[in-house]
């Protein structure tokens, strides 16, 4: 049983990871404020989890970004989809299990841009018969990573679409082009241990690209699905995803570089920007002087095999599934398109419309954005990246993304023309790649509610890049019995006035 009490005006999507403060969870109170912070040198007002960026590490045995609230729609967190937004100086209970989910997650606000200011932080469900135990000797709060981008404009005050952070933090430290030379994360290991780091990404926007010189990785974990190890040299990791890997602390006793490379703004670490430092017990406490590490072998997504249950849902050929989607994106310089509608949050959450009755896609808001799907149904969606008159047709490739309530099949991925339904890579978040791929993702409707599915860029959120999946709609209410207080949070948010929103 997860119990999460929240305070102030945000919601929650949790998923699971923290750091140099200490876990907490599975019963704990997270305190929404504001406060100024100076991660990379520079200080700015941010919203905090608890008084920290990142926020605290939550953990638990057994398993919010990718659980799959069976039974618990209403504690999704996307606020306008599963609930109205939690009113400053007011709380709201998380109350949830998770019975059946493992690995590493995280949390966040889902209020328009919030969490590009703050408010995110991992998540970590501890599974006690974890298949790979064998293969790593330490795996605890010391060895989440998260990585996130960091702006020293808030996300409202500045550009739409940013064309860069000023910063990449690796669990919660970095430093900026033209900064100071202010601390770095630090990450200690003794030589002769084997380490199951857990990488989060809690970027807003870029994706990164993830190696520490001199070291190799051993991919087990991808968004919460144990996989096959696969041993890489870097991994390219985008908004949302996470992944576990084990690294054998096997070099000399010495300072290396932790490299997490944007494919936006400064796209190289000199004077220790985008870096932290993996330090073998009894070195100097000095910076690296390693060097990059050649990429030989990067993670490559479709070569990821689920340990278990790894067939595709549905039939093994083209379309063999229920039902078939196919996402038309367009984009209008401000916002972007699903087959020709932009994602307006509704004033009602969908969850609330379809408890009140409406049952159609029809009679669902926003209009053209929710897409009704049958019970006990394979479903496959497709996601085509495709230039016309040399314009592409989702400006900002490439783009993440990432489906609540379930994970899915990826059965062809980003720059790969193969499907796969044999075994195809498991998880929740996926790159969608660019001009001419059509990335496919397959999986079975069995948790009955409202879902979002969107880029998880969340600027691009922001301007409408998303719809709702609203599940098994006759089952939605039986299967979801809502408390008392989330019936309370939209009446006392519409009483706010319209500034507080």
């Amino acid at each position: 049983m997860w119990t999460l009490r929240s305070f102030a005006k945000v919601t929650y999507l949790v998923y699971l990871v923290q750091l140099a403060f200490g876990a907490i969870g599975p019963v704990t109170n997270l305190t929404i404020s504001n406060a100024d912070i100076t991660p990379d040198g520079f200080t700015r007002a941010a919203v905090l989890a608890n008084g920290v960026f990142p926020g605290p590490l939550i953990t638990g045995n057994k398993h919010w970004h990718g659980l799959f609230q069976h039974g618990t729609n209403w504690a999704d967190g996307a606020a306008f989809v599963n609930q109205c937004p939690i009113a400053s100086g007011n709380s709201f209970l998380y109350d949830f299990s998770v019975p059946d989910q493992a690995g590493t997650y995280w949390y966040h606000s889902h209020l328009s841009t919030q969490y590009c200011d703050g408010l995110r932080g991992a998540l970590v469900i501890y599974d006690p018969n974890d298949p790979f135990a064998d293969l790593y000797d330490v795996d605890d709060d010391s060895t989440v990573i998260t990585l996130s981008d960091w702006y020293h404009t808030a996300a409202k005050l500045g550009p739409a679409f940013p064309a860069g952070p000023d910063s990449v933090l690796i669990n919660g430290l970095g430093r900026y082009t033209g900064g100071n030379a202010s601390d770095l994360a630090v990450i200690t290991v003794e030589q002769g241990k084997r380490y199951r780091f857990r990488l989060v990404s809690l970027s807003c926007d870029p994706n990164f690209t993830f190696s520490i010189d001199g070291h190799n990785m051993t991919v087990i974990e991808a968004d919460g699905v144990n996989h096959q190890p696969l041993t890489v040299d870097s991994i390219q990791i985008f908004a949302a995803q996470r992944y576990s890997f084990i690294l054998n602390a096997t070099q000399a006793v010495d300072n290396y570089w932790i490299r997490a490379i944007p494919n936006i703004g400064t796209v190289d670490t000199t004077g220790g920007v985008n870096s932290a430092i993996l330090r073998y017990s009894g070195a100097d406490a000095v910076e690296p002087t390693t060097n990059p590490t050649t990429s030989v072998i990067a993670l490559v997504e479709s070569n990821l095999v689920p340990l278990t249950n790894a067939a595709a849902p549905g039939d093994p050929v083209a379309g063999g599934v229920d039902l078939a989607m196919s996402l038309n994106f367009s984009f209008n310089g401000t916002r972007f398109f699903i087959n020709g509608d932009t994602f307006v949050p509704p004033t009602v959450p969908v969850l609330l419309q379809i408890l009140s009755g409406a049952q159609s896609a029809a009679s669902l808001l926003p209009n053209g954005s929710v897409y009704v799907l049958p019970s006990n149904s394979t479903i496959e969606i497709s996601f085509p990246i495709v230039t016309t008159n040399g314009a592409i047709n989702a400006p900002g490739i490439p783009h993440p993304f990432h489906l609540h309530g379930h994970t899915f099949s990826v059965v062809r991925s980003a720059g790969s023309t193969e499907y796969n339904y044999v075994n195809p890579p498991q998880r929740d978040t996926v790159n969608t790649g660019g001009s001419g791929d059509n990335v496919t993702i397959r999986f079975t409707t069995n948790n009955p509610g409202p879902w979002f599915l969107h880029c998880h860029i969340d600027f691009h959120l922001e301007a409408g890049f998303a719809i709702v999946l609203a599940e098994d709609t006759p089952d939605i209410a039986s299967v979801n019995p809502v408390p008392t207080d989330w019936s309370n949070l939209c009446p006392i948010y519409d009483a706010l006035d319209p500034s507080d929103h």
